[in-house]
């Protein structure tokens, strides 16, 4: 399912999300019920996203968690666009602003991929999120401004640092998409990784016994991949636990997270390697 984002009134939205105009609280009723914020809502429908997904999100679901109807919800929210906005760029604020310069443009830029990755990884939802609408928040600038400054430190020009954004973005979302789709794939389809990779193959030999004959190039790739690893580099978003497996007494982590991880972390490599070429010519 993919949501575009900026679909609540232009004025409005970017209102809250700027918090240029933050609406006064509702005149309390009889009793003494907490008062709502936009920050307490789009808490909310958040925590209601990451638990059950962009699919159960609506004004009303939101509201039963504050204890509050969804009419009350209006006052501070005008709709779902809204939320849906507020909720995107609210998430954002998780991604941090700096990373240290000492070990070079590289090494932070490894880092940056790698935190990234790991945010999509805890909010799914956020990759149903058509980038084609940004949502234009402050959070969502701030980690593009992250991102530049720290492509500043290549040296290449502003044309080329522009195109890399348009790159490292879409490269790092399709990683954690991958990953996400592993972690739900088994309790979709009610089998693991390693036993529906076991029905297929077998299925696939018996029915197609001149499969290597006819997609020499692609059984050449899978019995050749593994001979010669990428190089790691210091701080590689791909060496820890997750990527190398499971840490003892932890749950076992899927193989197509570990195969998505592993692709992350050489594809990662590969682009980087791009840009020092790209210097290189440069110099």
């Amino acid at each position: 399912m993919v949501v575009f984002a900026g679909q609540g009134d232009p004025r409005r939205s970017l209102s809250l999300l700027w918090r240029a105009e933050v609406p006064a609280p509702p005149r309390s009723g009889p009793g003494p019920k907490p008062s709502l914020s936009v920050d307490a809502i789009v808490a909310a429908a958040v925590a209601l996203a990451d638990e059950e997904g962009m699919g159960a999100l609506s004004m009303r679901a939101v509201g039963d968690r504050l204890g509050r109807t969804a009419m009350a919800l209006y006052t501070h929210v005008p709709g779902k666009g809204e939320l849906l906005d507020l909720m995107y760029d609210a998430v954002h604020a998780e991604l941090p602003s700096a990373y240290p310069e000492s070990e070079g443009w590289r090494a932070a830029l490894t880092a940056w991929a790698g935190e990234v990755l790991e945010f999509y990884v805890r909010h799914p939802w956020v990759l149903q999120v058509s980038q084609a609408r940004p949502v234009l928040g402050p959070h969502e600038y701030a980690g593009l401004d992250t991102l530049v400054t720290l492509l500043r430190a290549t040296g290449l020009e502003a044309g080329v640092l522009r195109r890399l954004v348009g790159t490292l973005f879409p490269f790092v979302r399709g990683s954690a998409q991958a990953v996400a789709d592993a972690r739900l794939a088994a309790a979709a389809t009610g089998s693991t990784d390693e036993e529906w990779w076991a029905a297929r193959s077998a299925a696939l030999l018996e029915l197609v016994p001149d499969f290597a004959q006819r997609f020499p190039a692609v059984v050449g790739l899978e019995t050749e991949g593994a001979v010669e690893p990428y190089p790691e580099a210091d701080g590689d978003p791909g060496s820890g636990a997750a990527a190398a497996g499971s840490p003892e007494g932890a749950e076992p982590v899927p193989y197509l997270e570990r195969e998505a991880r592993e692709t992350f972390r050489v594809g990662l490599g590969v682009l980087l390697d791009g840009v020092e070429a790209a210097r290189a010519r440069r110099s």
